[in-house]
């Protein structure tokens, strides 16, 4: 008897705790969203946050708040949401490098993109721009190479370990140049130095060259994607310029803690699409060189992260990069 009602009140815990569960979700959401960046405010990931924070918000019907946690290429933002409780409301908007990149570039790295985090969907994308001082006598990709043939050719990155390094270090290994890596703390410091003359060039993303190449300061040589930037539509593809071993395009995902509720990633997920494909995102997006960029499901999302894991760790143990 005693035994018969034990199992009981047991059974009719795990009941109450299932449909506690189960009316969370539905509710979800009812409170405001964290949307975590790991970088600064002012760069690519920062702005597409914050193009998208509004229209989720308005979809989802709550507040979506971006929460800047900048440092050591956005491994501390994605560990602080890996760490947070997976209910929904602290999510990351991540990018190439701290997701599919640090993991082979960092030594100690504090979580596992594909254990510790719950991918919801790729939302934007941008190529990475090659770009050269004008006083560079090159006018385009092939006689940058050929010019790489004869001496050094400066390229400067954001830093080591990132997304624009590892496309260097793929140009230099395409051109069989010489082609020297320059890394800086930040595009900023690279950038000015490019416009100076005390590099060749740089690699970066797109929208941060973008005002110093229609200025006239910095000539665009070439976009590391498969297609021209809509942006810059007179700029060749590396393919058309004779290296298409050459890709490298920075991506914005959102994802989550591990263990995240299916319910609520799909919810996100279709909010996602929604927020991304809206007109006036798009225009704003494409303003700034930016293209939507989504996946049809989070488990196709799963399936994109794990082969940008595998083609990215060759490029790492191929060129032996390393982040600072």
């Amino acid at each position: 008897m005693r035994k018969n009602k034990l199992l009981a009140m047991l059974c009719a815990a795990a009941c109450i705790t299932l449909a506690g569960v189960a009316t969370a979700q539905d509710r979800y959401p009812s409170k405001t969203i964290q949307l975590v960046v790991g970088f600064p405010p002012g760069g690519s990931n920062d702005i597409v946050a914050r193009l998208l924070a509004p229209k989720l918000g308005e979809i989802l019907g709550v507040a979506v708040a971006v929460d800047n946690r900048p440092g050591a290429n956005a491994t501390i933002g994605t560990e602080y949401t890996a760490r947070a409780a997976p209910d929904g409301y602290t999510i990351t908007l991540g990018s190439a490098s701290p997701i599919a990149i640090s993991p082979h570039t960092y030594a100690n790295l504090r979580y596992d993109p594909l254990k510790d985090l719950s991918g919801i969907t790729t939302v934007a994308a941008t190529p990475e721009l090659l770009a050269i001082n004008p006083n560079v006598p090159a006018k385009n990709l092939q006689e940058l190479v050929a010019l790489s043939k004869t001496r050094d050719v400066t390229i400067a990155s954001a830093g080591n370990g990132g997304l624009p390094h590892l496309a260097i270090e793929l140009l230099k290994v395409q051109s069989k140049g010489r082609i020297v890596h320059v890394p800086y703390k930040g595009a900023s410091p690279g950038m000015t130095d490019a416009v100076g003359g005390h590099v060749d060039g740089i690699i970066v993303d797109l929208p941060a060259l973008y005002s110093l190449v229609t200025d006239g300061k910095l000539r665009a040589i070439a976009v590391t994607d498969d297609h021209r930037a809509k942006v810059m539509p007179n700029v060749p593809t590396s393919g058309e310029g004779g290296l298409p071993g050459v890709i490298a395009f920075n991506w914005f995902a959102v994802m989550g803690p591990a263990k995240m509720p299916k319910p609520i990633i799909d919810k996100l997920h279709d909010a996602l699409v929604k927020t991304v494909n809206s007109p006036d995102v798009v225009a704003s997006l494409a303003k700034l060189g930016i293209e939507p960029f989504t996946q049809p499901s989070a488990e196709a999302f799963d399936a994109f992260l794990k082969k940008e894991l595998v083609r990215w760790g060759e490029v790492a143990k191929a060129s032996g990069a390393k982040s600072d």
